[in-house]
């Protein structure tokens, strides 16, 4: 067969991910040639909607700040969320090369990172998640750009590919469509597949997660399981394809998130009775699967303390302060312009200061944030959703994707939301904040420096 173009490697999406993997490619081998092909028109993927955070132990912005990680102690904390799982040996992989990755992407990719201190999401003891300044993935995806950019590195928009295919022992041919429709063959060695999960496929989602195949969804419209389908015709093992991200606090009807820390920081979430229904400190995932089987609306409920302290640090939350979608009032007042019960509220609202002083909580919280909510309380309707997916193609410690007896894949490589993740195989249960960019990127890199390496050496 010919092809239009003839490259070293494909990489099949342009988000954290593919952009890092690229990156990585061309320090680990520069005479590497390489096409990046994403199907949006610019980057919109669910690294962009994120906030950016990427959770690391043992790097020397911790160190600045006085915290003491480990590899081990963050692997024990991601045990306590996730369990057991199908891909383990990721979990040691990327607890063991995050430091590494936070320090690579600041040091030689020019992300601008700074170590997260006023929060630390459910689950990390310490603080471990990194992060552009603005708190915003935007950035981060931005500052990838712009370095493949500076490295001649190109990356074509509105390609969208359509077929991933073996032709021999060695080579594939991917065909992707251009802007003007015409079908564009390229002829590869090594492809990436970092074009993300599947949750923005209802049919998939019922396939293997249909408890939430039905639920709103918050992430990147991209996410629609292709590499899922190019990857099972190729001979791929599928692994922890139970697992998803889902988000408890999604505003309702801004559709911006509400960040968790207003939950950290001390507020709570009730329904229309007024009422709370379960521990808001299990985290945003796995409280999304408790709302999930109720009938909303829901509100978060905190106190103005808790948002000018939140707004202060997280731009998007104080964005939504400012458009009005974090209301302001009496707990009578919130009542009645919410249509919530004001009775109901006003009840939970003494049983939440109560055990925020130090009474036992009929939930088991034990942590309040800034403690007792103040008078002047805050009121953001919300809703649940599903994110993204955690589980996809099984791979390696370096990414390269593995048929289910375990043998690789010649050439094929997958990460981010188009391989398995380290949330372990029980829903939304085992999502940890930062889990989704850490597999992302972090297998973004060890696959461009194990890709870069083998054809340096073929080469050779």
């Amino acid at each position: 067969m010919s092809f239009d173009m003839d490259v070293d490697v494909v990489i099949v999406g342009a988000g954290g991910c593919g952009l890092t993997a690229a990156i990585a490619l061309h320090e680990a081998c520069p005479q590497a040639s390489v096409a990046v092909l994403d199907k949006a028109e610019r980057a919109c993927g669910n690294t962009v909607l994120s906030s950016g955070s990427i959770p690391a132990s043992g790097t020397r912005f911790q160190r600045a700040a006085g915290v003491h990680d480990t590899p081990e102690m963050f692997q024990e904390d991601l045990g306590r969320i996730a369990g057991e799982h199908e891909a383990m040996h990721l979990t040691r992989a990327l607890t063991e090369t995050s430091a590494r990755l936070v320090e690579w992407l600041v040091d030689r990719a020019n992300v601008r990172l700074t170590l997260v201190e006023t929060y630390k999401h459910i689950g990390h003891r310490v603080h471990r998640l990194h992060s552009p300044p603005s708190r915003r993935g935007a950035d981060l995806v931005d500052d990838l750009l712009r370095e493949c950019e500076r490295l001649g590195i190109p990356v074509a928009w509105s390609n969208g590919v359509s077929d991933v295919r073996r032709l021999d022992g060695e080579r594939f041919c991917v065909e992707c469509a251009t802007p003007d429709g015409a079908v564009t063959r390229i002829g590869a060695r090594h492809v990436v597949l970092a074009s993300n999960g599947y949750a923005a496929n209802r049919r998939l989602l019922a396939r293997f997660v249909p408890e939430v195949a039905a639920a709103p969804y918050g992430g990147g419209m991209g996410s629609e399981g292709e590499a899922i389908a190019w990857g099972e015709a190729l001979g791929a093992g599928l692994a922890n394809m139970k697992a998803y991200q889902g988000h408890a606090s999604l505003a309702d009807p801004h559709g911006a998130l509400v960040t968790w820390t207003v939950i950290e920081k001390g507020g709570f979430i009730v329904d229309a009775s007024g009422q709370r229904f379960g521990d808001e400190s299990m985290g945003y995932s796995a409280f999304s699967a408790v709302e999930l089987q109720r009938t909303g609306p829901f509100w978060v409920i905190a106190d103005t303390q808790v948002r000018d302290v939140t707004a202060a640090g997280q731009e998007e939350y104080a964005e939504l302060v400012t458009h009005g979608g974090v209301l302001t009032g009496t707990a009578q007042a919130l009542s009645a312009r919410c249509g919530i019960d004001a009775d109901g509220l006003q009840a939970t609202l003494n049983v939440a200061r109560a055990s925020a002083a130090g009474a036992a909580d009929p939930f088991g919280r034990t942590q309040w944030g800034l403690g007792p909510l103040g008078d002047t309380l805050t009121a953001t309707r919300i809703s649940p959703a599903i994110f993204h997916t955690q589980g996809g193609l099984a791979v390696d410690a370096d990414g390269r994707v593995l048929r289910a007896d375990g043998s690789p894949i010649a050439g094929l490589w997958a990460g981010g939301g188009a391989a398995c993740g380290i949330s372990g195989n029980r829903g939304s249960l085992g999502y940890m904040s930062g889990n989704g960019l850490l597999a992302a990127l972090g297998l973004g890199l060890r696959i461009g420096q194990a890709a870069g390496a083998e054809i340096k050496e073929a080469t050779s």
